[in-house]
C-alpha cells in the first residue's frame, strides 16, 4: 500500500497568561493566591474537553494557569521521553502511555477516562457519495488518514486487518486534527477522524458511522507525571478529569466514559 507521509503536526500550546493587576505584585494574583501554573500535555483529540475542563479547574484554583500542549499521542510521549516537563500527560490510546510508562516517567498506574471510536468524515455535502467503510477503497477517492504512529492511524490499521479492506490514502497525517482540517477545506474527499472530531467541527463536516469500527476503540489514558513541578495540581486535575462533571464534558462531547 503506497502512502505519502503529511507533514508533522509541531506541538500547539494553548496558553493562558495574567498581567499583573493593579496592586499586584510578580508571583501572586489580584487576589493574593501565589501564581502557579499546571502543564497539562494531552492528545490532539481532547481539544474541546480539556479547554473547557481548563476553564472549571482555573476557577476553583485561584492563582493558578493551566498551560495545555496539545498534539498527536506519538509526538508528546516522544518529548517527554526527549526531556520535556509537564505534570500530567493524557494519551489518545494505550499504545503511546506505554511509551511514558516503560520510560519511567510515571507517578503510578495510567487510568483509562474515556473511550473514542473511528467515524468517516466528509464536507457537508459529501460529493463523492460515501456511505460506507468499503466506499473508501474507490479509485481516485481522496483519502487522508492518521500516520500509523498516530492513535487514530492504529486504530485505521485495526479496522484495516479486521475487515480485509486495503485503504490506499493520498496521505498520511501526523494529527487527526490535520486529518479534519484537509476535510474541511475540500483537499479531501473523506478522512477518518474520531466521532468526537465531528461532534467538534460544528458542521463543517459531515460524519458517517461505520460499523466496522467498533474492531477498534481507542481508550484514553491519564497519569501524573514523575517529578511534576505541580504534582498536588497534577492529582487534582486528574480528579476532576474523573469526577462525575469531568465524565459528563467527555459524554457531551462524543466520548464513551471511564470503563
Amino acid at each position: 500500500m503506497s502512502r505519502s507521509i503529511g507533514l508533522a503536526a509541531s506541538l500547539v500550546p494553548v496558553v493562558l497568561l495574567a498581567g499583573c493587576a493593579p496592586g499586584q505584585t510578580a508571583g501572586t494574583t489580584s487576589s493574593g493566591a501565589p501564581a502557579r501554573t499546571l502543564t497539562v500535555f494531552a492528545a490532539a483529540s481532547l481539544q474541546t474537553t480539556f479547554t473547557g475542563l481548563r476553564e472549571t479547574f482555573e476557577a476553583s484554583h485561584p492563582g493558578v494557569t493551566v498551560v495545555i500542549s496539545l498534539a498527536g499521542s506519538q509526538t508528546l510521549a516522544s518529548q517527554l521521553v526527549e526531556g520535556a516537563s509537564a505534570d500530567v500527560f493524557a494519551s489518545a490510546n494505550e499504545t503511546q502511555m506505554k511509551v511514558v510508562t516503560d520510560a519511567g516517567l510515571a507517578a503510578g498506574e495510567p487510568t483509562v477516562f474515556a473511550t473514542n471510536q473511528l467515524m468517516i468524515a466528509v464536507p457537508p455535502d459529501n460529493p463523492a457519495g460515501i456511505a460506507a467503510f468499503g466506499d473508501l477503497t474507490r479509485k481516485g477517492l481522496a483519502l487522508v488518514v492518521c500516520a500509523p504512529a498516530v492513535p487514530c492511524g492504529a486504530a485505521t490499521e485495526k479496522v484495516e486487518r479486521a475487515t480485509g479492506v486495503r485503504l490506499d490514502p493520498v496521505s498520511e497525517e501526523q494529527s487527526v486534527t490535520a486529518v479534519l482540517s484537509k476535510v474541511r477545506t475540500g483537499e479531501a474527499d473523506a478522512g477518518l477522524v474520531y466521532r468526537t472530531d465531528v461532534i467538534a467541527a460544528d458542521g463543517s463536516v459531515k460524519g458517517i458511522a461505520f460499523p466496522e469500527s467498533d474492531q477498534a476503540l481507542n481508550r484514553n489514558p491519564i497519569v501524573l507525571l514523575k517529578g511534576a513541578p505541580q504534582a498536588e495540581l497534577g492529582r487534582a486535575w486528574i480528579d476532576l478529569v474523573l469526577s462525575a462533571q469531568g465524565q459528563k464534558v467527555f459524554t457531551d462531547a462524543g466520548f464513551q466514559g471511564a470503563p
